[in-house]
């Protein structure tokens, strides 16, 4: 006799042939065929989570950390799928690749105003590479190769497939699945010879040359490849925002980020730059604010891309090169003869190397260590105690901007935050993901009060599931940014910006968690320990000077400050 199986069972045989190991979801009626196969999928671990944007956050962090692709379910169509859509957003301005599964409409209900009806397809297309809605149990396996192929295929981001109610019930012929070699390919492009040399040729007359490297060289942890050409054409590296931990803080040549919210040693570099190779980044908008005020207007730049379009997008470049970020820089790096004054080319690197040394110096040294609580010396208290081998992981807002330059992160894919989404509540899930993909390290989130009032119910899913991260809440009361904008542009006209909330430290007690508070700036470095060594998923609010505002995007308020 012919076996069979239901679309929920094919679709959880073709998550277990991806060699899935951990999905993310809330449970619902729509898909408790899937449901009920999970429970016999022993290789794979269901993490109940309270929210599907919040879940989707953590299948984000974990398919960052992790490379592979991290899959929530969303169990309810309707308000089940809707609550995906931020999350999905968030995973498509960084490139993480996602698999994202929604419950659906039975096929015959559609379109007749049916209970929790919603054109799913038609509402999570903009925010993905692409959706799916599967048209029968059969093409279950097709569909799920399909999205795990799209979501990790340059340039990754997420995808979705909706599965309908009589999709998942209805029974199909059982299948053999692939192994996703037998249909993936994960060979890259390699550089074109002739633009290689063209590039070449520019670097061996660059008397002021920059490495800007981004999430290409980040996210493949081929920072080596990097430094190697560093070191090659005798030249510093900047980091993209957001990925300042794409080069290993101790690295020499290692400026830091750079940008509108980069360190000024760096963002010099790249405004001084006669040759700019721009090595696995878009140069897109928070490295430059698409303006050469962040950028020299008359360097000669060497783009190398994965994704072709990004070459050349934002500003005119000179060579474009489209491969893989490590394997041009390697190319590169043989095809590179400098015929150049190497004393014009070595006072570049000693001048930054001195002025490297000095800020960091006096980063230490301006740190302000009054009462209340500042974030200088709130940082400074961070870089003393947080393991090298720790990922962080910041929210948005005006204290995770400050701290994202002002943390040294060891170690290639350490850092993790929003990003071009720029997103409050980000933090705390995504590091829950990390912790799934990585339980080895210690995974430290940064957040404000008001980021993680939206997202405390997620210490049940870290209880439940022992999920034993640490959050720093750096509790200032207000929200910081938008409370500094109305400060400096709208004369202190305060609406909305002030917020209350409970003591964090005794919320995290009652959920099962451990709790630790921090009123003064010496404080801060036991708790921290404390909270690393207590074997619980573990909260440390922390008291921050609720005037210690900063405005990041005086940019969006031109037209206001010409007024003030």
């Amino acid at each position: 006799m012919t076996q069979t199986m239901t679309g929920g069972q094919a679709a959880v045989a073709a998550l277990e042939a991806e060699d899935t190991q951990c999905v993310f979801g809330l449970i619902g009626s729509a898909t408790m065929e899937m449901f009920d196969a999970l429970h016999d999928a022993e290789q794979v671990r269901f993490i109940g989570v309270r929210d599907e944007r919040t879940g989707t956050h953590m299948a984000d962090g974990y398919a960052r950390a992790s490379g592979k692709a991290g899959v929530i379910l969303a169990g309810q169509n309707g308000p089940g799928a809707t609550n995906l859509v931020t999350g999905l957003a968030q995973a498509k301005a960084a490139f993480s690749p996602v698999v994202a599964i929604a419950g659906a409409l039975s096929s015959s209900h559609v379109y007749r105003d049916a209970f929790q009806e919603v054109d799913q397809q038609s509402l999570f297309t903009p925010v993905t590479k692409k959706t799916w809605t599967a048209p029968s149990a059969e093409r279950v396996p097709e569909l799920f190769r399909e999205a795990f192929r799209t979501a990790l295929s340059p340039r990754c981001g997420p995808v979705l497939l909706n599965l309908p109610r009589d999709v998942l019930s209805a029974e199909t012929n059982t299948v053999d699945l692939q192994k996703p070699s037998a249909y993936r390919n994960d060979c890259w492009p390699s550089a074109n010879v002739q633009q290689i040399q063209k590039a070449a040729e520019l670097l061996e007359h660059a008397s002021q040359p920059v490495i800007i490297a981004g999430g290409g060289i980040k996210n493949t942890s081929a920072h080596q490849a990097a430094i190697d050409l560093a070191e090659t054409i005798n030249c510093p590296i900047v980091t993209s925002p957001g990925h300042g931990d794409a080069i290993p803080f101790h690295e020499s040549r290692n400026a830091g980020q750079m940008g509108p919210r980069g360190n000024p040693v760096a963002s010099r570099l790249v405004c001084e730059a006669d040759v700019i190779i721009a090595l696995g980044t878009r140069l897109g908008f928070n490295s430059t604010f698409y303006s050469y005020d962040n950028i020299n207007r008359d360097a000669r730049i060497i783009q190398i891309e994965l994704e072709p379009t990004a070459l050349g997008r934002y500003f005119p470049i000179d060579v474009g090169i489209w491969a893989d970020a490590a394997s041009a820089a390697d190319q590169l790096r043989g095809a590179v003869q400098l015929k150049r004054d190497r004393k014009i080319a070595d006072q570049w690197m000693s001048t930054y190397q001195d002025e490297r040394k000095a800020w960091l110096a006096k980063r230490d040294s301006d740190a302000d260590t009054r009462h209340p609580i500042q974030p200088s010396g709130l940082f400074k208290a961070f870089r003393s105690v947080i393991p090298e081998n720790a990922a962080i992981t910041l929210d948005a807002g005006t204290l995770c901007l400050q701290a994202t330059d002002a943390l040294n992160y060891a170690q290639p894919k350490s850092l993790f935050s929003p990003l071009d989404f720029g997103l409050v509540g980000f933090s705390f899930a995504c590091g829950l993901g990390i912790k799934c993909a990585q339980p080895e390290r210690p995974v430290i989130s940064l957040m404000g009060d008001g980021g993680f009032g939206m997202t405390i119910s997620e210490l049940s899913t870290a209880v439940d599931s022992g999920i034993n991260t640490v959050v720093l809440v750096m509790n200032n009361q207000c929200w910081g940014a938008e409370k500094a904008y109305q400060r400096d542009f709208f004369n202190g006209r305060y609406l909305g910006a002030d917020i209350s909330s409970p003591p964090f430290d005794k919320a995290a007690e009652l959920y099962g968690a451990a709790g630790f508070r921090a009123e003064r700036l010496a404080d801060v470095a036991p708790a921290i320990e404390a909270a690393l060594a207590c074997n619980k998923p573990a909260v440390v609010d922390i008291a921050v000077d609720p005037d210690a505002l900063y405005s990041f995007r005086r940019d969006s308020f031109t037209h206001r400050a010409s007024q003030l």
